[in-house]
């Protein structure tokens, strides 16, 4: 059992709903019945993100899978963002288990989601794996920060995973009307430029972070 004294991170979110989504998510906590508890809500995250997975597979025969992948986004935020939430509020903290659970969690979920969207036929399957490289490696880099820096990092250039989920929610709701779309005189799949854009977006969200956190750390133990 680990008895080491734990600092807990300070957490960083700036993002563009950030304020709002405070405000409500910490409404709901103060009227979630008391037998519901955080690790409840985080289990619910896990299961409506691979539910989330297995709808987009679903989606490959059937376009209502594309429907119900929204509403499990939607109850993947309800237990992704309210587990830390109620604890706060019920002081019933627990820093090392709610940071290692809730992070591991969001990488099997990230995995089943995007596994899923890989089998959808709606997205490629090289951009899905590039997609799932991306978001590994913006992780790594993110723990590594928080564990270096102590300061952890919820959203990157005002996008947090509150704004991906619904920018992915409008995204199921246009490939009901348009899966392909013509870009520079060829026809390509609405997601696959839509996920080569992320690509790209936490290609760049990476590089600028590990640049601007070295340096930091440089400067912290410069060298006499």
């Amino acid at each position: 059992m680990a008895t080491t004294e734990f600092r807990d991170a300070s957490r960083a979110q700036v993002s563009f709903l950030a304020p709002l989504e405070k405000k409500c998510l910490t409404w709901l906590a103060q009227r979630t019945p008391r037998w519901i508890n955080s690790d409840h809500l985080t289990v619910l995250g896990l299961a409506s993100l691979i539910g989330a997975g297995l709808s987009y597979w679903y989606a490959h025969w059937h376009r209502r899978g594309l429907a119900m992948v929204i509403v499990c986004l939607f109850l993947n935020w309800l237990g992704d963002s309210l587990d830390g939430t109620l604890a706060r509020v019920r002081n019933r903290l627990r820093p090392r288990y709610g940071f290692y659970v809730d992070h591991v969690v969001d990488a099997f979920g990230t995995f089943f989601l995007l596994g899923g969207l890989g089998l959808s036929g709606y997205m490629s399957h090289g951009i899905a794996t590039g997609l799932l490289i991306g978001y590994f490696m913006l992780s790594i880099e993110v723990y590594l920060a928080t564990y270096t820096l102590g300061t952890f990092h919820l959203s990157f250039w005002k996008f947090s995973p509150t704004e991906l989920r619904i920018l992915l929610m409008i995204g199921n709701v246009a490939l009901l009307w348009r899966p392909w779309v013509h870009l520079f005189g060829h026809l390509y799949r609405l997601f696959d430029v839509g996920g080569a854009v992320g690509i790209v977006g936490m290609s760049l969200m990476l590089v600028n972070a590990v640049v601007h956190h070295t340096a930091e750390l440089y400067r912290a133990e410069r060298l006499p």
